[in-house]
């Protein structure tokens, strides 16, 4: 594989038609940190996250004010109108990814969207998952890991997933009221619920098995009582139209996470814990490891993760600084494409490759559900798996093949695959796939070949 063709399929999101080969691969990448577009076109016209809260709000209040009867009702009105604003944002985040001028940072979007993931699956987070990566990933991923953390899990589709706005001091105010009246949805909250806490050990920070202990999460969750969604009813809750405090929810007193001891402090305790998370060793091995992963290898070269985490770790979780370390790496400058494409990324450089410049919404969310990737979709807070062995089984490979057939018919004459393939694999392709190109039936048959090709299916 070229040099060319790695900045565009392995760091970007595969080479388009009309795009000449960068001459200076790494310089190109580079680059792209001063064109990036936070909210690009696609995304403009989409709910922000501010609005989207007022309609849970008034989901909220109109449950509680109705008879019994009719709530369920109510419910399913909420969630129809999530699917909607959920395959709109589907839409805005494929065509941000055929159009992107620096598709090397819209795969940094991709990378930590799934990396903090949330799952569409609690219907209660729907309507919330595209301003998730609109309004707490996209603005963070050319600045501070740090800052991407505490827009994340301050994200109410974070609050919901993991059932933080759910969760309550055990001697705090409220519980010690006996939890009745309070703000909108409060009634029926009883208990401490570790679930945010965890995954902020286990996934988003340390990583598994790094030497924390169940009761580090849970103190940490105890920390983390009071932190919720905006409503009224608690008098002395601060906040902003996404996220509040709320004092009456807070478990008292001093938090020991880790060995450290953390005074009492209302939201500054839960604060002052994931600041140190930010700056362990851990969380930089684990946060490097993640990014060799993606970029290099299923099995990340154990010397480029160590200066990953060096680099991370020296510049505070400067996200720019660690990317620079990785673009410059030769680990991820090596001929032999390591990476299987998943079925989003397929998906995309596929289309690139013919050129697409948008899909409609209901197009790209059929689309992956087609490939088996739906997207915010996981079904897991650990995200999708970023190997080989989740993608490659047969029956995978068996929807590309159905797929390419389909979009290769759409494109019809249009589409010289002969022509095509050097473009879009500059000094990639192999001779075997040229002659079988070259002997197809029809263009269409051509350009199927082309996309289910190995050298196109691997990055």
């Amino acid at each position: 594989m070229s040099a060319s063709a790695i900045a565009l399929n392995r760091f970007g999101l595969g080479a388009r038609p009309d795009e000449p080969p960068p001459a200076d691969p790494q310089r190109w990448l580079l680059s792209q940190f001063d064109r990036y577009e936070a909210l690009p076109a696609p995304w403009q016209a989409r709910a922000r996250t501010p609005a989207l809260v007022e309609v849970w709000l008034a989901q909220q209040r109109a449950v509680r004010r109705a008879p019994p009867g009719e709530r369920a009702g109510i419910r399913e009105a909420y969630v129809r109108q999530g699917r909607d604003e959920y395959v709109s944002a589907v839409g805005a985040r494929a065509t941000s990814a055929l159009q992107a001028s620096a598709p090397f940072v819209e795969r940094l979007v991709h990378f930590w969207s799934n990396h903090f993931a949330v799952s569409v699956d609690k219907l209660a987070v729907i309507g919330m998952a595209g301003s998730f990566e609109a309004d707490a990933i996209r603005p963070h991923v050319l600045g501070r890991f740090e800052d991407m953390l505490l827009a994340v899990v301050q994200h109410p589709a974070m609050l919901l997933f993991l059932d933080q706005a759910q969760s309550v001091g055990p001697t705090s105010f409220f519980a010690m009221r006996g939890g009745g009246g309070g703000a909108e949805g409060q009634q029926n909250r009883r208990g401490l619920n570790e679930n945010l806490a965890r995954e902020i050990l286990e996934l988003h920070t340390m990583g598994v098995r790094s030497g924390y202990t169940q009761q580090d999460v849970t103190e940490f969750a105890r920390a983390l009582t009071g932190w919720t969604l905006p409503g009224d009813g608690f008098p002395g809750a601060a906040g902003t139209p996404t996220f509040r405090f709320v004092p009456a929810l807070h478990e008292p007193g001093a938090r020991t996470v880790l060995g450290r001891t953390y005074a009492e402090g209302g939201e500054q305790q839960a604060r002052a814990i994931l600041h140190d998370l930010v700056t362990s060793q851990a969380t930089a091995r684990h946060v490097a490891s993640k990014l060799a992963r993606h970029f290099v290898a299923d099995e990340p070269p154990p010397a480029l993760v160590q200066r990953l985490a060096d680099t991370f770790a020296r510049t505070g979780g400067d996200l720019p600084s660690v990317y620079r370390e990785l673009v410059t790496a030769r680990e991820a400058w090596q001929a032999t494409a390591a990476k299987f494409k998943s079925p989003w990324d397929w998906g995309v450089s596929s289309l690139r490759a013919l050129g697409r410049q948008e899909l409609t919404p209901m197009q790209a969310t059929t689309l992956m559900n087609q490939l088996g990737q739906p997207v915010w979709r996981p079904g897991s807070p650990a995200g999708y798996a970023d190997i080989a062995a989740t993608w490659a089984a047969p029956d995978a490979l068996l929807r590309r093949v159905e797929v390419a057939q389909r979009v290769a018919s759409q494109a019809g004459d249009a589409v010289d695959a002969r022509a095509l393939a050097p473009r879009v694999l500059p000094g990639t392709l192999s001779e075997a796939t040229a002659g079988a190109i070259a002997r197809a039936e029809s263009a269409s048959t051509a350009t199927a070949l082309l996309l289910v090709s190995p050298e196109f299916l691997r990055r």
